[in-house]
């Protein structure tokens, strides 16, 4: 059986740079894998090679056994990969609700979406998952960072992902709002609301420097280091790695 989501040696040159550097790794249906490594390391770029936004120059992507590598990003969309990332961009002019709205309206999202019977609903349901729900009608331009956080995850779940893709989702945030969205994302993919179309809630490949907050929700856990995979295991064992604390751990210490 093809696993649930893989990615087979994904390479992407700028220039010079090779900045993802034959990139392997799969996941299974359900799980929750942490990308970590210093800054620079590809971590960004292979989420942008696999939501569709840049083309890798080799390798392939593969989704439910369905080859994505490169495929449109609304594509993509549509066969349940969604994420966030680092710069957000909303409709800065439009109303929070508006913003998750635009992300209800993908085809996927009304095929799939019955037990919700308006798209507006739909969206609230959202903005109460991550907890800005009282800002619905507020324009965008007056979040603060961290709510903007939360709305690109509101409007990443509106579209009914099977895969999330989260860029640094605690960035920004203070502990109390860190422990709160981490408590959001755990109930997410335990089946949360979002999950009531599936057995269990999305599959989610996470970036994240907050080490330790990452640490606790994640079942396995990537490092990449100047565009290479150098370990894959469960975190108790990457955090003894020797190699993972070089490049990685050590340069978070200093």
């Amino acid at each position: 059986m093809a696993p649930f989501f893989e990615v087979e040696k994904l390479t992407k040159r700028f220039g010079g740079l090779t900045a993802v550097n034959g990139i392997s790794f799969h996941t299974a249906r359900g799980e929750m894998v942490g990308l970590i490594g210093p800054n620079g390391a590809g971590k960004t770029t292979l989420l942008r090679l696999i939501s569709g936004i840049i083309r890798p120059d080799s390798g392939k992507v593969t989704f439910k056994g369905k080859e994505m590598t490169r495929a449109k990003p609304w594509t993509i969309v549509n066969e349940g990969i969604a994420g966030t990332f680092q710069v957000t961009r909303p409709f800065r002019r439009l109303p929070i609700i508006a913003n998750v709205m635009v992300g209800s309206l993908c085809p996927r999202a009304m095929k799939r979406g019955e037990w919700v019977k308006t798209i507006e609903a739909r969206a609230m349901d959202a903005l109460e998952f991550v907890g800005i729900s009282d800002l619905a009608l507020e324009p965008a331009s007056s979040l603060s960072h961290g709510d903007l956080r939360r709305l690109e995850i509101a409007r990443a779940i509106a579209t009914d992902p099977e895969l999330l893709l989260l860029d640094e989702p605690f960035s920004g945030l203070n502990p109390a709002e860190t422990d709160l969205l981490a408590k959001s994302i755990r109930r997410l993919h335990k089946g949360g609301r979002f999950g009531r179309l599936h057995s269990e809630g999305p599959s989610m490949i996470i970036i994240e420097h907050k080490l330790a907050e990452l640490m606790k929700i994640v079942d396995r856990v990537i490092v990449l280091d100047f565009g290479e995979l150098i370990a894959d295991g469960p975190p108790e064992e990457i955090v003894q790695n020797e190699r993972v604390i070089e490049a990685c751990i050590g340069k978070e210490v200093d």
